[in-house]
């Protein structure tokens, strides 16, 4: 009992407790213990080829399942700030943990996401509207900050540390348009706020946009994934956070209804939502917290 005990790295007293509930549940002795040491009964020598078979078949099992892996395409969309993050480290996962199931990426508007979602084009995205969702299953991801992003122009005062939004009448901006999901949080922002924005241009293209800002021709507001855009963002860009209560715009995991999804899909869900959610606790996705029941 002794050498069995060390053998298992347990102390001898919980392996006798662990003998004796066996005994208990199955009503027959397993072991013959005497002042000479301890040998099997018939029951538990019985027992033991039983036992060793089952083990047998549960590794036999565990290979099957191995040499089965998950197979397969599967779509997934992501608007161009969330790529910046989340794009290499969910295919870097997914080559980990499923080799063979093929991602088909889509970066594009959330708008168009949606879209391609309800057309059944993709299987999951990540997207901020989810209220046009068509038997959709919905996973509160995260929430991002908003950042006032303006260009570093010599001899400019540089911006404060935070702002609100009261702070941007007035600003000259460079948006996306409606079909931005990030257009409707920050039009519903402007309205809380009571102000008209100054906008000077709508760019629908990230890179382009971020591109008009560093050349001067005015203002947006992002999250701060975006400065994954921008080559050497600290020299031409500086930012300030936008501190209102509701201002910060909310990430979903959607997809597919279950009954819909393959197998591949399923896993490929669990990938995402497990790389989001390391990237926020790692502090690599900045101005990021997860959603409530995540927390």
């Amino acid at each position: 009992m002794s050498r069995a005990a060390l053998d298992l790295d347990l102390v001898q007293s919980a392996l006798s407790q662990q003998i004796s509930r066996l005994e208990g549940e199955l009503c027959t002795r397993l072991l013959q213990r005497s002042s000479k040491g301890v040998v099997p009964t018939e029951a538990g020598l019985a027992f033991f080829r039983e036992a060793q078979l089952t083990l047998r078949h549960a590794e036999q099992a565990v290979r099957a399942a191995q040499q089965s892996r998950l197979s397969g395409t599967v779509s997934v969309g992501l608007a161009s700030t969330t790529a910046v993050v989340l794009g290499v480290p969910l295919m870097q996962a997914m080559r980990a943990r499923y080799p063979d199931v093929r991602l088909h990426l889509v970066e594009s508007m959330s708008g168009h996401l949606t879209s391609m979602l309800n057309a059944r084009q993709l299987d999951l995205a990540v997207l901020f509207d989810t209220g046009v969702a068509r038997r959709w299953s919905v996973m509160p991801l995260l929430e991002e900050k908003l950042y006032l992003m303006s260009p570093r122009t010599a001899g400019e005062p540089s911006l404060p540390a935070s702002t609100r939004m009261a702070q941007l009448d007035g600003v000259p901006l460079i948006l996306p348009t409606g079909a931005h999901g990030l257009r409707s949080t920050l039009d519903a922002a402007f309205a809380r706020a009571d102000i008209k924005p100054r906008l000077v241009a709508e760019v629908d293209s990230l890179s382009m946009l971020m591109d008009a800002v560093c050349a001067g021709l005015g203002s947006t507001v992002q999250p701060w994934a975006a400065l994954g855009r921008v080559h050497n963002a600290a020299q031409c860009l500086q930012w300030a956070e936008i501190t209102d209560a509701q201002v910060h715009r909310s990430n979903a995991l959607c997809s597919l209804s279950d009954d819909e999804l393959s197998p591949a899909a399923l896993a490929t869900r669990v990938v995402l939502a497990d790389c989001a959610r390391a990237l926020v606790r790692s502090g690599a996705w900045e101005g990021t917290r997860l959603a409530h029941h995540d927390l």
